[in-house]
């Protein structure tokens, strides 16, 4: 009896011992145990998470949801043609932000000033080299600001099914993006209404000289996120982040870790998950161990 009491005794000691020892390795990198502490670094090499823990080193990436896109622009006498260059600048580099195809981002593009044109409909181009070939080869039109009229013109000739758009049935987003830099010379409140109340998002941008009473008159609320102001012309540019964040479906960001935040919490969770286990042998021996104290007692 003696015998088996030290055995149990010696046993619990080595217990004892292998869990100093684990948690040594967990400390000091035990080959055995690398995975946990490397979990970050893991996931980094391998696919991207979607989350970041360094807003410094985020890089983010997104996928423009499924789109009826028109840009309405004014393109009328106040806008000098280098200024218009630079509209189309911007409506380029909004291509480029956008997932284009039949099944994805359908763009088209009216273009106003006393009169209206529709340079190209929804139909007309799936991929973004066409488009952006598209969008160099519009002209100014010079004359007027008949903001009201080229949004109906849009209503009812580029939002059309026959124009490119998709059925209702298909939960396609219809959104108008209005590019101006002066005052409507018609009314476009109770045309915007009436787009609005057919489905259509709008967004206003103004620039310059442009009316911001008329803006929020276009525009779908929240007018907060769908009325915007620049400058100058020159700096339209920088709405192209906000309009690819507004338009973003899937927002994907890049995880960068230097303090390897996430290894530090897998190494923790090992190390309670080693403790916890070896605490369970030690409890069991401990109960046989009070076993054999009552039977030798007993003898």
């Amino acid at each position: 009896m003696k015998m088996e009491l030290c055995s149990l005794l010696t046993c619990a000691v080595l217990m004892l011992a292998d869990a100093v020892q684990a948690t040594y390795h967990l400390r000091a990198g035990d080959p055995r145990l690398v995975p946990a502490q490397s979990y970050a670094q893991t996931r980094h090499n391998g696919q991207p998470p979607h989350r970041t823990l360094s807003p410094q080193k985020t890089d983010s990436q997104c996928r423009s949801r499924p789109l009826d896109l028109v840009f309405i622009i004014d393109s009328s006498r106040s806008v000098r043609p280098a200024e218009f260059e630079k509209v189309k600048i911007f409506l380029a580099d909004m291509v480029d932000t956008l997932d284009i195809g039949s099944d994805a981002t359908r763009v088209a593009v009216v273009n106003y000033a006393s009169t209206v044109k529709i340079e190209f409909l929804l139909k007309d181009h799936f991929n973004k080299l066409n488009l952006k070939k598209a969008l160099s080869r519009i002209e100014p039109l010079a004359a007027g600001t008949m903001t009201g009229l080229a949004i109906k013109t849009a209503v009812d000739e580029a939002f059309t099914e026959q124009s490119g758009a998709r059925p209702r049935s298909r939960n396609i987003s219809k959104v108008a993006i209005i590019v101006t830099d002066g005052r409507p010379q018609d009314q476009v409140e109770e045309v915007s209404a009436a787009a609005r109340a057919s489905g259509i998002e709008i967004y206003a941008v103004g620039v310059d000289r442009a009316d911001m009473g008329s803006l929020r008159l276009m525009a779908s609320v929240p007018l907060d996120d769908h009325v915007f102001y620049v400058e100058t012309y020159g700096v339209i540019e920088k709405l192209t982040s906000k309009f690819r964040e507004t338009l973003c479906e899937v927002k994907v960001e890049v995880l960068e870790d230097p303090c390897k935040c996430e290894a530090r919490l897998a190494f923790q969770r090992q190390t309670q998950a080693t403790i916890q286990q070896l605490a369970a042998k030690l409890a069991d021996i401990s109960g046989r161990i009070e076993h054999l104290e009552s039977l030798f007692a007993r003898a």
